[in-house]
């Protein structure tokens, strides 16, 4: 099956999860801190828990060009629970392209069809955008390796199943960072409570709290010291979905405002007669699609492998994101006091998408990436 059919065919069919499963219950989920594992588990069979994960072990195959319109898609219907599955890809993906082939059919098909929930865990209370930095430890004991370690702000905490753990074994840097798959019911991994957001009320985030977890060898994922580059690998691939996610949740608010002004009666006539309102709408509206483009390009730069696809990924994590809050920013300003209102969902998004450019690299860290690489480049 061509990709192009089978992404025309899983859009049409995502629109319609969104619109049906996500969107009527996204502010009730946002006020009650619900998060709908029944929700993702029909996520789940339409293959969005393994979006490009190999068909072998049950995953879709698509690519990260068809991944960004997925989760544009996604986001229309509520930003958290697409930001949470786009996470949970993430661990799918890097089990299924750094791990053994014993590995793979362990662990990938139950996350790729939604039946387990994964957790990424990287970040820690001291280590966040310097994640070589990361203090988390797993020493050698015998054949098997013991975690000791915090990590912090994890979505999906303390319900998911698996946690993709980064932890040092060897010495100081990104090259003594390795990657292991942890099992929740690990007997040591606990979990802090849940923290109370400005936004992603919808999933959990809570502290990862590991206190002498024995994993076995054939749980550590590629090889001693591989495990900031596979989370980086992974990483470059969520900054376009973070991306994506913000693209969509700022189009759905852009067009709820276009519906108030032309509804919304003012000064003789729909607020949409104003000039002024309709030429902000208009700039808002092109720098959403300016940014979409650029998402659209950096996709197909890491589909390709393109030598400047990661100084692309930043980029478009960098711009889209804030081109995306300041979209739906926009978006509340014209409703005037009701965008302040829950019930309209405008002031959800915009407190969902404030944390896109925190997470995933921080837009000042992806400055740095493109700087850095501009500087390269001229050397």
């Amino acid at each position: 099956m061509s990709e192009e059919f089978e992404l025309s065919d899983m859009t049409e069919a995502i629109r319609k999860f969104a619109e049906a499963e996500l969107e009527p219950h996204a502010v009730t989920w946002d006020e009650t801190k619900h998060f709908p594992v029944d929700v993702l588990r029909r996520a789940g069979e339409l293959g969005l828990g393994g979006i490009w994960v190999a068909e072998d072990v049950g995953g879709v195959g698509l690519g990260r060009s068809a991944a960004v319109r997925i989760f544009e898609e996604l986001s229309r219907g509520d930003t958290s629970i697409a930001a949470y599955i786009s996470i949970h890809n993430m661990v799918a993906s890097m089990i299924d392209t750094a791990g053994t082939p014993e590995q793979r059919q362990r662990w990938v098909p139950d996350l790729a069809s939604m039946a387990t929930l994964g957790s990424y865990c990287l970040t820690e209370p001291d280590a966040g955008s310097d994640a070589g930095s990361l203090r988390a430890t797993a020493r050698r004991d015998g054949e098997d390796y013991v975690l000791d370690g915090v990590k912090q702000f994890i979505s999906g905490a303390g319900t998911s199943d698996v946690y993709l753990v980064m932890a040092r074994t060897g010495g100081e840097g990104a090259a003594g960072v390795t990657a292991f798959i942890v099992p929740k019911d690990s007997p040591g991994l606990s979990f802090g409570a849940n923290e109370r957001k400005m936004g992603w009320n919808a999933q959990p985030t809570r502290q990862v709290i590991l206190e002498g977890v024995r994993v076995r060898s054939d749980q550590r994922l590629g090889a001693e010291g591989d495990g900031f580059k596979i989370a980086m690998r992974g990483l470059n691939g969520g900054r376009l979905n973070i991306a994506a996610c913000s693209l969509g949740g700022a189009q759905w608010a852009l067009e709820k405002a276009t519906a108030h002004l032309s509804s919304r009666e003012a000064f003789g006539g729909p607020l949409i007669n104003q000039q002024g309102l309709v030429f902000e709408l208009a700039g808002a509206q092109t720098r959403l699609e300016a940014a979409r483009c650029l998402l659209h390009k950096a996709a197909a730069a890491l589909d390709a492998k393109d030598a400047d696809a990661v100084k692309l990924c930043a980029m478009a994590k960098m711009f889209v994101t804030d081109e995306a809050f300041n979209a739906a920013n926009t978006a509340l300003q014209f409703h005037g006091g009701y965008g302040y209102l829950s019930e309209y969902g405008i002031e959800k998004v915009v407190r969902d998408l404030r944390v896109h450019q925190i997470l995933e690299g921080t837009n000042e860290i992806m400055r740095v990436i493109v700087g850095r690489a501009l500087i390269k480049e001229a050397a």
